[in-house]
């Protein structure tokens, strides 16, 4: 199976024509230096996601996105200037035994030395949230990361959320939960004391992740869930659509979005959260 190459982008390999690792790493700082190394290097410094002395727990589902990450942490390690630790993980939610294999198969191709433990989440998702299964799973599967990073003697989970998921999720609070609210590109676990959740590829735009798999001829791993995939109308899959479509008219809309985060005019909203407070406008409105 071929990609499609994008306008000015190099021709694709077909995902079964693996290319020898060592070229696919140095893809990492040569062919997309510009739009993948760059911006996850960007991200760890404009937010301080990675410090000196850290040992990180880097969190791998399988994914496209998770297996990057993981190769640019590895880069990090071998060229960067702090001495940091890298735990790779992967919490087994039950896969299938031929895409746990994938899995496997595809890590130790990319010399990626993962370490696989059983969480049986997929089991116990559909036992008890059989209707909103996506929600529950991510939530499970971000305390099993966390307790095994403690285990590990990690201070930090990295996942491969990247900008698209951002401006998704942006989305999807306005207009299905009626608010504004972002994915942060760190934040301190609430339930786990000194392990901090970190997002490095905060900046890296989805199309050059799968571009990179697709050079790489690397088959990832989708969801994978049985429960999930019995599911239709997916929300975060009607907001993807939506955000494509509207860029035929408005190609940058996207980075609109992402902006619009870090612009919050507080004098010209109605109301806000703070903790376990909620302000309104009207509560300032006679200080001036």
């Amino acid at each position: 199976m071929s990609g499609i190459a994008g306008e000015g982008c190099e021709i694709l390999v077909p995902f079964n024509e693996r290319k020898p690792l060592a070229e696919i790493e140095r893809s990492l700082v040569k062919t997309y230096k510009k739009h993948i190394w760059s911006k996850f290097i960007k991200a760890i410094k404009d937010f301080k996601l990675v410090e000196d002395g850290d040992r990180i727990a880097v969190a791998v589902s399988g994914g496209k996105d998770s297996l990057l990450m993981a190769k640019l942490f590895q880069e990090l390690q071998r060229h960067g200037q702090m001495h940091i630790e890298l735990e790779f993980i992967c919490a087994d939610p039950g896969y299938h035994e031929n895409i746990r294999e994938l899995l496997i198969d595809n890590c130790k191709y990319l010399n990626i030395p993962l370490k696989i433990y059983e969480s049986h989440i997929f089991d116990v998702v559909d036992d008890i949230a059989k209707d909103y299964p996506c929600y529950m799973c991510a939530r499970m599967r971000r305390g099993a990361l966390y307790t095994k990073a403690k285990e590990l003697g990690c201070n930090k989970v990295a996942l491969g959320h990247h900008f698209n998921d951002v401006i998704e999720t942006t989305l999807l609070n306005v207009l299905y939960s009626g608010n504004f609210k972002t994915m942060l590109p760190k934040l301190k676990a609430t339930n786990f004391e000194g392990i901090e959740l970190i997002r490095p590829l905060y900046y890296v735009e989805e199309i050059y992740i799968q571009r990179f798999t697709q050079n790489s001829g690397i088959w990832p791993l989708n969801c994978a869930c049985m429960v999930a995939a019995k599911k239709i109308g997916n929300k975060r899959y009607e907001i993807k659509e939506m955000i494509k479509n509207i860029k035929k008219d408005f190609n940058d809309v996207d980075k609109s979005i992402f902006r619009a985060a870090q612009n919050v005019n507080m004098e010209s909203i109605l109301g806000w959260q703070k903790g376990d407070k909620t302000y309104s406008f009207l509560d300032f409105y006679d200080e001036e």
